[in-house]
């Protein structure tokens, strides 16, 4: 990956075809407490089934940068057209983006990653009230499990973005800022935008550090910007030059649809 070109997407790995699964009804017993070995045993194979789907679906995605915000932002929108250029330049860094799949920022994500002739990968999630998938989407696979496709965005992520949203894109916030933090995953960089939406969340973080809650470096895992070119020098000096990410100069290694690989 050359960071100093920017004018075209350098794919690390290849993610060409929408993969799908099937709808299933909402599994409302996972957390009832204890049931029968039977019961738990076959909930265990779903959430396997979750996994293994996931897994095979993504296999080839390759390095991506991942994009949190909010389902209910619509075209027009300030936050939504900036996703749409931070999507575009991601994908001009070499990156995949990769989202939730759904309407909203997420859609906008994907949606400049295809304007900018990059890769755009959705994981989608079953809910009681239908989330359409948005169609900007090179490949996407639909999950049962919230902490599954949460494990799916983290996965085969080298950076992550926030964008404005609510309860979802909180939880996913300090998913990936708690991973990093406990040295779970590696020191991603996780790049805050919409900077007076997130203020007082942002004073709250400063506050919790001043308090001994945590650590005082524990701030510098976040970077809180509203400038693309600022977030993209980021994650070039925190993902590309630490992992030595470079750009995928030979053949990708051949799908194998019997083990569910597009």
């Amino acid at each position: 990956m050359q960071a100093n070109d920017e004018s075209v997407p350098k794919p690390l790995v290849a993610a060409s075809s929408i993969s799908t699964a099937a709808s299933e009804p909402q599994d409302e017993i996972f957390l009832e407490g204890p049931r029968s070995r039977f019961a738990e045993f076959f909930t265990l194979l779903r959430v396997m089934r979750d996994f293994l789907r996931g897994f095979r679906t993504l296999h080839f995605v390759g390095p991506c940068v991942t994009v949190f915000g909010s389902a209910r932002i619509k075209p027009g929108d300030p936050h939504y057209e900036l996703t749409r250029k931070m999507g575009a330049a991601v994908a001009r860094l070499g990156f995949t983006v990769i989202t939730g799949g759904g309407p909203g920022i997420m859609e906008a994500a994907n949606r400049g990653a295809k304007e900018a002739g990059g890769r755009s990968v959705g994981c989608t999630i079953e809910l009681a009230s239908e989330q359409p998938t948005n169609r900007y989407l090179d490949r996407c696979v639909r999950m049962h499990y919230f902490f599954a496709r949460k494990t799916l965005l983290v996965k085969y992520s080298y950076a992550f973005v926030v964008m404005p949203g609510g309860a979802g894109t909180l939880d996913e916030l300090f998913e990936a800022l708690t991973l990093i933090q406990t040295g779970k995953i590696k020191n991603f960089p996780i790049v805050i935008m919409g900077t007076d939406y997130w203020k007082e969340l942002l004073h709250f973080i400063a506050t919790m550090a001043q308090r001994g809650m945590i650590a005082a470096s524990d701030l510098e895992l976040i970077y809180a910007t509203d400038s693309v070119d600022e977030a993209i020098a980021h994650i070039r000096n925190k993902a590309i030059e630490p992992f030595g990410l470079k750009p995928r100069r030979h053949r990708m290694r051949r799908a194998i649809p019997l083990l569910g690989e597009g």
